[in-house]
């Protein structure tokens, strides 16, 4: 009894973990922070947001609150 609901426990778990879906979004192109131009991974792992079907990255915390403020001054990086 207790492997099946190991077994069923685990499967939620596996299942659930995957829940964050990419469709329809569009992937981002650049190496580099968006903000700072940066190489992503110069600062740590690099944040990934998503703004309007756009994947954006940045090198750090900071970068996506200064993103926030213009984020279509930023943007027009990549478009």
């Amino acid at each position: 009894m207790k492997t099946i609901l190991t077994l069923i426990a685990t499967a939620l778990l596996t299942s659930c973990a995957g829940t964050t879906s990419t469709a329809g979004v569009k992937p981002y192109p650049l190496d580099t922070c968006i903000v700072t131009d940066n190489k992503l991974g110069s600062m740590g792992t690099p944040v990934t947001k998503t703004y309007s079907g756009q994947q954006v990255k940045f090198c750090c915390n900071p970068c996506v609150a200064k993103f926030e403020k213009e984020p279509q001054r930023y943007l027009a990086k990549i478009q």
